[in-house]
């Protein structure tokens, strides 16, 4: 790449380890910029991108520990 590009980029949809990232950020080499699952995820949605985005409602419960005191 070097010599041939301005910047590189890496696309995973797992993550980078540390030494990737401290790899594409080393100094006197062509920049690459790196998108992870979680970043490639975010971006298909935001985009609209393959993705249908669905409505899901989450119930949060909490334990009503004064019932059960009187049982």
């Amino acid at each position: 790449m070097a010599g041939r590009a301005d910047k590189g980029l890496i696309i995973t949809t797992a993550v980078f380890t540390n030494e990737a990232i401290k790899e594409a950020q080393r100094p006197g080499t062509t920049p690459i910029d790196l998108i992870d699952g979680t970043e490639l995820s975010e971006k298909l949605c935001d985009l609209k991108l393959g993705v249908r985005i669905k409505v899901k409602t989450i119930k949060e419960f909490e334990i009503d520990t004064e019932w059960f005191n009187h049982i």
